[in-house]
């Protein structure tokens, strides 16, 4: 496999994504990222090497607690709702180990590569640090923000780890096992599409309002179809992304450019994910608004009880 690489080209294109976002969403970072009040407890689950899966999962667990301590309201912050699915997912992922899959380390260094990303961000917010990347951010600095739906936040840090962290944590992974073999280990890597098929939908009903609740009915299976859709592209988009950027791994300059461009443009994608969250959101409200207003009007335009009684025994005589 070959590729060229336009130096000059990426970095616009990097440069572009970033206006583009900034265009959208103009929301300031909070003065001093961190886990304010919690910042030290954080630091202190973060710190210990994650070295297996039983170590993701015990690290998920004690930042899940964090998270659901956190302002504004206990269990309302809405980074704590893709913390608790990825939680989910993980477990799945570790049972599918214990029953056996073709090459269970290389699925297991996955699982740890992939999570390390994901605690590399959050170290990075606690620590004030503008190498947070910017599709982790988008979510993290809406974290008080009960106004984004907590499905469109778990959707967010999904976007996050799949369309920025999964393919720098393929590169991990080929970095300590060997060069990319599609036929060994791909099977492997598509066994988590089948965990995520089974576990998105009742998550994603779980934390919908009652109003995404209502779309959901009325949308049937085509919501589930199109979401088993999406996490099979952009899985396997992430997988090609993988094998492009480990031709650039001897190459930091052109391989951080890669990785910047690749992170810029999930965080534009966030960002609209968040504008149609508004607009179903304003839309939901809206109709819940226009349904009382229907309901008094009717209930004032209903004749007393007594006139009622009247009306019945003139309609009988």
């Amino acid at each position: 496999m070959t590729t060229t690489f336009d130096r000059a080209q990426v970095r616009g294109s990097a440069e572009t994504l970033r206006e583009r976002r900034l265009q959208l969403s103009a929301l300031t970072i909070p003065p001093g990222r961190g886990w304010h009040p919690l910042r030290e407890r954080m630091i202190d689950v973060l710190g210990p090497p994650t070295d297996t899966i039983g170590d993701v999962i015990e690290k998920l667990v004690l930042i899940q607690v964090i998270l659901d301590e956190l302002p504004p309201d206990p269990e309302a912050n809405r980074v704590a709702a893709f913390n608790s699915l990825y939680l989910r997912i993980t477990r799945q992922v570790e049972e599918a180990l214990r029953g056996g899959v073709n090459h269970p380390d290389f699925l297991e260094l996955l699982d740890v590569q992939f999570a390390k990303r994901y605690f590399d961000a959050l170290e990075l917010w606690n620590d004030d640090d503008e190498k947070t990347p910017d599709v982790w951010e988008v979510l993290f600095k809406r974290g008080l923000d009960t106004s984004l739906s907590r499905l469109t936040a778990a959707m967010l840090g999904v976007n996050a780890h799949i369309n920025h962290d999964l393919s720098l944590a393929l590169i991990g992974t080929w970095e300590e096992l060997g060069a990319p073999d599609d036929d060994l280990i791909h099977p492997d890597y598509l066994l988590i599409n089948q965990i995520f098929y089974a576990e998105i939908p009742p998550l994603r009903r779980g934390f919908s309002t009652r109003w995404q609740r209502e779309l959901d009915r009325l949308a049937g299976p085509l919501d589930d179809w199109s979401q088993r859709t999406l996490v099979t592209v952009t899985r396997a988009r992430a997988w090609d992304q993988g094998r492009r950027l480990w031709l650039l791994r001897h190459d930091p300059e052109d391989f951080e450019d890669a990785r910047r461009t690749m992170d810029r443009c999930a965080s534009l994608l966030a960002e609209w994910a968040i504008v149609g969250d508004r607009l179903i959101t304003g839309t939901g409200q809206g109709v819940r608004l226009l349904r009382r207003m229907l309901r008094r009007q009717h209930h004032n335009h209903q004749p007393p009880p007594g006139r009622r009684q009247d009306v019945r025994f003139l309609a009988n005589s």
